[in-house]
C-alpha cells in the first residue's frame, strides 16, 4: 500500500551526489507518485476517521507525524530540487566552459597549422638561399681563382718585360745616344783611345764623356742599389785617363728608380750620377752648351757689352719682379688678416665659402713646349685692349682722365 512512499524513502537515504546529477529526474517523478499516494492516504485517513471515531486520538497522531513526515519530505523534495537546479546551472557552465576551451583548442590548431605552414616555408627558403649562397660563394671561389690566375699570369708577363727591357737595355741606350749625337751634331766614340771599354762614349769640348748602361741580373730588384754603388766605384779606372771627363753617368732602366734611393754620386776625385735613357736629351744637350762658352773669347767688345746687357737687364728685371712681387704679397696678407680682424663672423664666414668654391688655373707648363715670346706679347695687347674697351664702357668718353689712362694703356 506504502510502497511508492517508502520506495521514494529509500532512494532518499541511499541518494548520493552522481545519482543527485544524472538521477533526479526519476527521483523527482518518484517523489510525484509518492505525493500522490501520499494524498490517498490522507483520503484514507479521512475515511478511517469517520469510520473509527473512537480512535481519532490515535488516527490525529498519526496524521500529524504524517504530516511532519510528508513536511519533512517536501522539504527534502524542495531542498533537492534547488540543489537540482544549482547542479543544472553548474553543469550549463561546465558545458559553456568545455565549448569555450572545445574553440580555443580549435583557434590553437589552426595557429599551430599556420605557424607549421610558416615555418615550413621558411625551411624551404632557407634552404633555397643556401643553395643561391653557395652557388655564389662557388662563383666568387671561381673567380678569385681566376683572378688570381689572371695576376700570376700578369705578374709573369710583367717580369718578362722587365727581363725583356733589361736585356735590350744596353742596346737601346746605345741607339739612344747615338740618335741623340746625330740630331745635335755630337760626336760618338765607337773606340776609345784609353784604357777600358765603356758602353757608350761622346766628345764634347775635347773630353770623353762616358754613359755606362747598367740593368739588374734578375728578378730581384733588392740587391740592384748595392750593385749601383759597387758601380760607382769600379768606373774610378775610366776617371783616371787622359781627357776623360770627371761626371760618369751610369743609365738605369726606367722601371727600377723605385728602389734606388741616391741618385748622386761624390767619390772625391769625380762624381757618378744614376740617370735614366729620357733623360739622356737634355743631360746631352747641357753638357754640349759647355762647347758655346769655349767660344766666348772670340766675341768683339760690342758683341760682349750687348750680351752683359742684356744679362743684366734681364737680371734687374727678375730682381725687381721679385721685389713687387713681396711688397703685394706682404699687402694681400695684411689686407687678408685685417679680413679676419674687422669683418663681422657672419660676413667672415660667407667670405670663407665663397674662397673655398673658387680655384686658379694657370697654364700648365710642359717640358716639351717652349713659351714664346709672341704669344705673351700678343697676350698683354689684348689685355690693354679689353682694359680699354672696360674703361670707355664704364666712363664717359670726354672725360680728359679716361683719355689720358687710355693713352697711357696703349703707350705700354
Amino acid at each position: 500500500m506504502h510502497e511508492n512512499l517508502k520506495l521514494f524513502f529509500e532512494r532518499l537515504k541511499s541518494l548520493g551526489f552522481w545519482k543527485r546529477v544524472f538521477g533526479w529526474r526519476k527521483i523527482r517523478t518518484l517523489s510525484y507518485d509518492a505525493y500522490d499516494e501520499y494524498n490517498g492516504l490522507v483520503k484514507r485517513v479521512s475515511f478511517l476517521e469517520d469510520e473509527l471515531v473512537g480512535r481519532e486520538s490515535v488516527v490525529a497522531d498519526l496524521k500529524a507525524k504524517i504530516e511532519r513526515e510528508a513536511e519533512i519530505s517536501l522539504n527534502r523534495i524542495s531542498d533537492l530540487n534547488f540543489q537540482m537546479q544549482k547542479q543544472e546551472a553548474r553543469m550549463q557552465s561546465l558545458e559553456n566552459e568545455l565549448a569555450r576551451q572545445n574553440r580555443e583548442k580549435s583557434d590553437l590548431s589552426a595557429t599551430v597549422a599556420r605557424y607549421e605552414q610558416a615555418d615550413q616555408g621558411r625551411t624551404e627558403e632557407f634552404i633555397r638561399n643556401i643553395a643561391a649562397v653557395n652557388a655564389v660563394r662557388k662563383g666568387i671561389e671561381e673567380d678569385r681563382s681566376r683572378l688570381n690566375e689572371e695576376r700570376i699570369r700578369e705578374k709573369e708577363e710583367y717580369f718578362e718585360k722587365m727581363r725583356l727591357t733589361w736585356r735590350n737595355h744596353e742596346i737601346t741606350v746605345k741607339a739612344t745616344i747615338k740618335n741623340i749625337c746625330k740630331a745635335h751634331f755630337i760626336e760618338y766614340v765607337e773606340n776609345v783611345p784609353f784604357r777600358g771599354n765603356p758602353d757608350n762614349t761622346i766628345m764634347i769640348a775635347g773630353e770623353f764623356v762616358i754613359f755606362d748602361a747598367k740593368s739588374p741580373a734578375g728578378d730581384d730588384l733588392e740587391n740592384f742599389p748595392r750593385y749601383l754603388k759597387v758601380q760607382t766605384e769600379s768606373v774610378k779606372k775610366y776617371t783616371r785617363q787622359e781627357n776623360v771627363k770627371n761626371d760618369i753617368f751610369l743609365v738605369v732602366p726606367a722601371n727600377t728608380l723605385d728602389v734606388v734611393s741616391q741618385y748622386s754620386f761624390n767619390m772625391g776625385d769625380y762624381y757618378v750620377y744614376i740617370i735614366t735613357a729620357d733623360s739622356l736629351e737634355p743631360i746631352i744637350l747641357s753638357l754640349k752648351k759647355i762647347e758655346d762658352y769655349e767660344f766666348a773669347g772670340q766675341l768683339t767688345p760690342d758683341e760682349r757689352d750687348n750680351i752683359c746687357r742684356i744679362i743684366g737687364k734681364f737680371s734687374h728685371t727678375a730682381k725687381r719682379k721679385i721685389q713687387v712681387d713681396n711688397f703685394f704679397s706682404f699687402q694681400f696678407l695684411e689686407i687678408i688678416s685685417k679680413a679676419g680682424i674687422d669683418l663681422p663672423a657672419d660676413i667672415m664666414k660667407s667670405v670663407v665659402e665663397f674662397e673655398k668654391a673658387e680655384k686658379l688655373n694657370p697654364p700648365q707648363e710642359k717640358r716639351s713646349r717652349q713659351i714664346s715670346a709672341d704669344d705673351l706679347v700678343a697676350s698683354t695687347e689684348n689685355l690693354a685692349l679689353e682694359a680699354v674697351r672696360r674703361i670707355r664702357n664704364n666712363e664717359e668718353d670726354n672725360d680728359p682722365v679716361n683719355d689720358s689712362a687710355e693713352t697711357a694703356i696703349l703707350s705700354e
